[in-house]
């Protein structure tokens, strides 16, 4: 299911692990500046500046209520789903946010760089085997044609695959905001 924005709705929420990056703020300015090429206003975390002087707990706090109110702001959520200090698995807060977003009603774009259309999650686990699929540990693989967990797929209003944050982002505009 594609949602479709009027023109008017522009502000795109820039979920992923991008923020962990040797330099997530180049990230960061990299997607923003792919958002304003296409007449979007991009979101990133990192450009907003925690407080100086917080204890680790109350800058956990900051962080979490200030993306809070950034997916809130935005018209759409672009999340990379890129596996993530696993071989398959996203970001959890990305995971999170997507969910977050799709509990508001905002329509969420999925980019998978590490994926083609036709990876599905047991191909991607290490010693999966058997029918159904069970992993190293003997644990169920849900096989239902994607890559990611269904509840992560159910949200997506739309998915890239594979190539530049750019085109992914171009894609989002051209199906999102016709």
């Amino acid at each position: 299911m594609t949602t479709t924005l009027t023109p008017v709705q522009r502000s795109i929420y820039l979920a992923g692990p991008g923020v962990f990056f040797p330099d997530p703020h180049a990230w960061g300015q990299r997607m923003t500046q792919a958002c304003q090429a296409l007449d979007l206003c991009g979101l990133y975390p990192l450009d907003q500046y925690v407080p100086d002087g917080l204890a680790p707990v109350a800058m956990r706090h900051w962080i979490a209520q200030a993306n809070y109110a950034l997916i809130r702001r935005a018209d759409a959520v672009f999340a990379d789903l890129r596996a993530f200090r696993s071989c398959t698995e996203p970001d959890s807060g990305t995971a999170f946010e997507v969910g977050f977003a799709h509990a508001l009603g905002k329509p969420v774009w999925l980019w998978l760089p590490d994926c083609t259309p036709d990876t599905r999650m047991k191909d991607r686990v290490p010693g999966a085997n058997g029918e159904p699929p069970r992993d190293a540990d003997g644990l169920f693989i849900e096989d239902f044609d994607a890559p990611h967990n269904l509840m992560l797929w159910e949200a997506a209003a739309g998915i890239s695959y594979g190539g530049e944050v750019e085109d992914a982002l171009a894609e989002m505009a051209r199906v999102l905001f016709r």
